[in-house]
């Protein structure tokens, strides 16, 4: 049966140590959850998939009287790992109910798109905040695993410029719509000008340096 790539999302963790299923929830929430959320949804699956297929092994420990099961990675299973790291990661796809209703706001009326930017706006400020506490803990030494410092901080900086692109974005666009008469009138805002600028923006990015 194929591998998904939240099948290996779940083997990277296992990588690091072993967890039980809660503590891997706890784990996709503070990590995955910003650039692979779908790991959340196959938690209680995932792991069983992987012991069914070599990848990882179940115990059984306890906490008190209460069972809880243990996941640990196997040699296959990083063997495994280590292939799919090898391998081309496909495009991104994006997931944003934000843009796509900025992309239909000429069916409602600017209150609504001015809403709906707002609240992009607001939950980048607070997902950048979240950030923040996380790189001041990491800079502070407040971190379960120190030996994977580089890494995380490479992962951290990609992470912030992506939610600092969108802070940005969304605010020059409120800016913009700030000056239209609806969302079917413009105005005087001239959308030429706009595009005229975004293919000169393209064009400086894909330039070779």
């Amino acid at each position: 049966m194929p591998r998904t790539t939240t099948s290996y999302a779940v083997l990277g963790l296992l990588s690091v140590r072993s967890w039980t299923t809660y503590e891997l929830a706890k784990q996709v929430q503070r990590s995955l959850k910003w650039f692979w959320p779908r790991a959340e949804r196959k938690l209680y699956d995932e792991p069983k998939a992987l012991v069914a297929d070599g990848l990882a092994t179940a115990r059984q420990e306890y906490t008190g009287q209460r069972p809880k099961t243990v996941y640990e990675i196997t040699d296959e299973g990083r063997e495994a790992l280590r292939d799919w790291l090898g391998k081309t990661p496909a495009a991104p796809a994006t997931e944003f109910e934000g843009m796509l209703k900025l992309f239909f706001a000429d069916s409602g009326s600017l209150e609504q798109l001015d809403g709906t930017l707002g609240s992009i706006e607001a939950t980048s400020v607070e997902r950048l905040r979240e950030l923040l506490g996380m790189a001041e803990q990491a800079l502070h030494g407040e971190t379960a695993y120190p030996h994977r410092r580089h890494i995380a901080a490479v992962a951290l900086r990609f992470q912030v410029e992506q939610e600092a692109a969108v802070l940005a974005a969304v605010r020059r666009a409120r800016r913009t719509v700030g000056s239209w008469r609806s969302t079917r009138d413009p105005g005087d805002w001239d959308h030429r000008e706009a595009l005229t600028d975004i293919a000169a923006t393209i064009k400086t990015l894909l330039a070779p340096h």
